[in-house]
């Protein structure tokens, strides 16, 4: 089976640049209701994946030990280069080849929401989400055994 029957196209897949702000991420992820979300550079690269958690952690740290205000407006002005999310680099953050096997891709997806999925050059291009796998072998093992 081919990974890109549970991919959802970069085009339906809602991401956020690396060069955005603490405040376009809080708010992209807020409006989506996302607990997580990918991280694309301005090239289309796959950086890593942001979670609430990472935004949570750089407001109440601050800079210097000093918590950030709370005002959203005040979020403008720090970058997302700043913020310590999980880049492509660790474990968690790895994508996976489009033309990685499926059993890769179930191992990944144990471990995160939602697997990113980039071609050959690294350049994102979707995600498989743990929800769409479930959903697939469920309907395929279990349903299949039901109606017999």
């Amino acid at each position: 089976m081919n990974i890109a029957f549970f991919m959802i196209p970069k085009i339906d897949v809602k991401y956020i640049r690396s060069d955005c702000t603490v405040r376009q991420a809080l708010e992209t992820m807020h409006h989506g209701g996302y607990t997580a979300i990918p991280v694309i550079d301005g090239d289309g690269y796959y950086k890593g994946i942001l979670r609430e958690g990472d935004l949570l952690w750089y407001i109440v740290r601050g800079e210097g030990g000093e918590p950030h205000t709370m005002a959203v407006e005040s979020l403008e002005k720090f970058s997302l280069e700043d913020v310590d999310y999980i880049r492509a680099d660790n474990e968690l953050g790895m994508s996976v080849s489009i033309t990685a096997s499926i059993e890769d891709l179930i191992m990944r997806a144990m471990n995160v929401n939602f697997v990113p999925i980039v071609d050959d050059r690294g350049l994102f291009i979707g995600i498989v989400t743990r929800r769409a796998i479930i959903k697939h072998f469920y309907d395929k093992n279990i349903k299949d055994r039901k109606d017999q």
